[in-house]
Parts: C-alpha cells; sequence; structure tokens
C-alpha cells in the first residue's frame, strides 16, 4: 500500500516520492556473476554470500538454495516478540527481519500502537495534516482543495541533485548497513503519478482528469522530477542491483483510470525514471496494488523488470503471470494479507504460502512475500508460520 502517510526522507516535495525506511520490453538477463560483482565489489555493504547468492539467482530467473523473501512489515506485535523495549524502530525492525529470515526489503512501517489512535500530526502552521487511525497513519488534509487551487498552484523548483544526492545517499547506506548482512534493504520512490492525485484525493483528480487536463499533466510532471533525480542519483551511485518504484494506479478487479490516460501520463513518468536505471543494469520492481494486467506489457515496455505486490484479491493470478511472462518479470510477494494472513488460520497461511510457491517458484524469478505488507491486524502466530513455511517450502528443487 503506497497511500498511508509515511516518514519523508527529504523534503515534503519527495514524500510521496521516496518510499519510507518507516517502448520496448526489458528482456535481457544480467549474468550471475555480475550481480555478485555489483554485491560484493562496489556497495558500500556486505551481505552475507547466502543471501547474496539467493537473490543474484532469482532475480537471474535460477534457481538457488531457496526462494528469496521479500516484505515490508508495519506490525506490532513482531516487534514486541523480536525486539522486545527497542525504542530505535530501525535496530527493532532489523531484528524482525532477521528474526523472520526476510531477505529483501523496501523499509518498514510506523507500527503504531493500539494506544496512538486519534493522534493528530500538524505541520509548523498548526494545521492538522495527518490522524493515525486503526494503527496507520493517514493524511486528512491536502494539499490542494479545489480546481480554482489547482489551476492557482506553482510546484516548487527541483530541489538540488547534488543536495539530494548529499542527503539521500548517505540515509541509504546507513540503512542498507543496518540491514545487512541477513537483509537487502532495496532504495525506491514513487514515480510522482501517486504523489499528484494524493495531494488532490481522487476524486478531485478524477475532475481534474476532464476539467483542467492541462494543469494535471503539468503537475505530475513536476512531481514526476524529483523521482528521476533519485533515480539518476541511484545508478550513478550504484546503491543497489534492485530498485523499487511504488505507485498505485490500479483497485481490485480494474484500474483507476483508464488506460488510455495513463499510458499518456504514468507510463510516461514511470519510463523517465526507469531509463537512467535500466541503463546503469539495475532491474526495478514496480508496485501498485489490485489488477494491473491491462498495463502490464505497457510497463515492461517502459522498463520494469518484476512486480509487486501480485494482489490476489483483486484478481492477480501468479500463475498466468508465470506462464505468460515467464523469464521478462520477476514476480514479488502475492500471499494474500487482507483476508488469508489477518484473518486465516495458521494452516490457511500455510496453504497458500505453499499455492504461491507452487505456482510461481520453479525456474527462480520469484521472491516471496505478502501481497503488500504484514499489516498491524495480523496476528503473531500467522506472520510466524508464514515466514517458517517460506523457508520450509521454499527449498529448491520445489516439491509441493
Amino acid at each position: 500500500m503506497c497511500g498511508p502517510v509515511r516518514a519523508a526522507l527529504l523534503d515534503s516535495r519527495l514524500a510521496s516520492a521516496l518510499l519510507p525506511v518507516t517502448s520496448e520490453a526489458c528482456e535481457e538477463t544480467l549474468p550471475v556473476a555480475w550481480n555478485r560483482s555489483v554485491m560484493t565489489d562496489q556497495l558500500q555493504f556486505a551481505l552475507d554470500p547466502v543471501v547474496e547468492e539467493r537473490i543474484a539467482r532469482s532475480m537471474n530467473f535460477e534457481e538457488g538454495d531457496r526462494v528469496p523473501i521479500w516484505d515490508y512489515i508495519d506490525n506490532p506485535s513482531t516487534l514486541e516478540h523480536f525486539a522486545p523495549g527497542e525504542q530505535d524502530l530501525l535496530a527493532a525492525n532489523v531484528k524482525v527481519y532477521h528474526g523472520l529470515g526476510i531477505d529483501l526489503c523496501r523499509g518498514f512501517g510506523g507500527s503504531y500502537s493500539a494506544s496512538r489512535d486519534g493522534e493528530e500530526h500538524a505541520d509548523e502552521q498548526g494545521v492538522v495534516r495527518s490522524v493515525i487511525s486503526g494503527q496507520t497513519c493517514w493524511s486528512v488534509r491536502r494539499a490542494i482543495g479545489s480546481i480554482e487551487e489547482l489551476k492557482a498552484y506553482e510546484p516548487p523548483a527541483p530541489p538540488d541533485m547534488e543536495a539530494t544526492r548529499a542527503t539521500w545517499v548517505p540515509h541509504i547506506r546507513s540503512v542498507q548497513a543496518a540491514f545487512a548482512p541477513q537483509t537487502m534493504y532495496v532504495p525506491g520512490c514513487g514515480c510522482g503519478f501517486h504523489g499528484t492525485y494524493d495531494m488532490m484525493g481522487l476524486q478531485l483528480f478524477s475532475y481534474a482528469i476532464y476539467d483542467c487536463p492541462a494543469e494535471v499533466e503539468r503537475l505530475i510532471e513536476a512531481n514526476n522530477a524529483p523521482g528521476v533525480q533519485i533515480a539518476k542519483i541511484a545508478a550513478d551511485e550504484n546503491l543497489c542491483p534492485l530498485f523499487f518504484i511504488g505507485d498505485d494506479i490500479a483497485y481490485k478487479q480494474r484500474l483507476m483510470f483508464s488506460p488510455d490516460f495513463l499510458r499518456r501520463t504514468f507510463i510516461r513518468a514511470l519510463r523517465n525514471m526507469c531509463e537512467p536505471l535500466r541503463s546503469a543494469g539495475i532491474k526495478v520492481i514496480f508496485h501498485s496494488d489490485g489488477k494491473v494486467t491491462d498495463i502490464l506489457d505497457d510497463m515492461i515496455a517502459a522498463g520494469i523488470s518484476g512486480l509487486n505486490p501480485i494482489e490476489p484479491m483483486a484478481g492477480m493470478d501468479i500463475g498466468w503471470l508465470k506462464r505468460r511472462y515467464g523469464k521478462e518479470l520477476i514476480l514479488v510477494g502475492n500471499v494474500d494479507c487482507s483476508q488469508v494472513l489477518p484473518l486465516g488460520t495458521v494452516q490457511d497461511v500455510i496453504e497458500a504460502t505453499k499455492e504461491c510457491l507452487r505456482q510461481a517458484a520453479p525456474g527462480g524469478g520469484h521472491f516471496i512475500g505478502s501481497s503488500s505488507e504484514i499489516t498491524p491486524s495480523t496476528p503473531l502466530e500467522n506472520v510466524l508460520a508464514f515466514y517458517e513455511a517460506c523457508r520450509e517450502y521454499g527449498r529448491y528443487p520445489i516439491r509441493l
């Protein structure tokens, strides 16, 4: 999920673009040896050789010792279990991810306790911008409140690229070092599309598409610019062989917007970010909740190499994706986090995990994980059973 408010890593302009700690199809595959070289010789953190090999093989559509585990944890009970008393959220989550055997991550959630529900967060002027509800932080006041405000809105100039580099790169490297050696922290950001509709809310954005399309496209372009900067910096600095881009574009069973509109706006913004990353040999994992198959070919042509979270309750069939795209697309996630993980029995969780592995794991190209994140409502016993099943049944060769 990309909607809840998360901590910005830089200024407010990048809050929607940078993901939290809290065209031709891309068909080529890089040799495993290249990825090992990047991971060990050029990056500023050292992964355990077993984890390194596991990830490198899977992202290049080969079978390693087992299927790598990828996830995003936003669950207070896991913190209490693995890191009781730890006050530093990063340090606590490192213990959680290592304890669960998670090989790759894109960050972690705020893991707000139930006692903080109703807590308000205000800006410098005292205006409440977000509220904690359901153990998640949500926006309650948008930057743009009307068509007139949209027409009058002047986006700030893009942040200075070198200033961004000086702040962002050390931060990413410090987080990568904290998660090493057992977990690869994958840096990422949004491409500005989700960030644009989040500035005004979906209802106003939907009117604006028709009432003032030029202003909408101008704002998407402006919000894309910081993400393109981040992508160029990530490519220059060779921070990681993977990069995560997250922009929600779909509901369950369908896209939020017409394919034509998305091709004209979102796909252009996505391509702008993928180009420098792809040129540097970095594979892009793209995230959107919902059913995205109607525009998936366009996303692959724009340069993505992997798809997350492959939400089964939205109609995303990981077996069909495996058959349709083969070695063209790394499949990331897919075990249902909206019903099975929070509401199912331990046996339900195990069976869903086995079915996901059966459909997607053979031949590599699969990082197993939840269908978005481990939510605050997921019981600890289901969390533990899920990752134990990933490790037990995800060993190659898959025999399920």
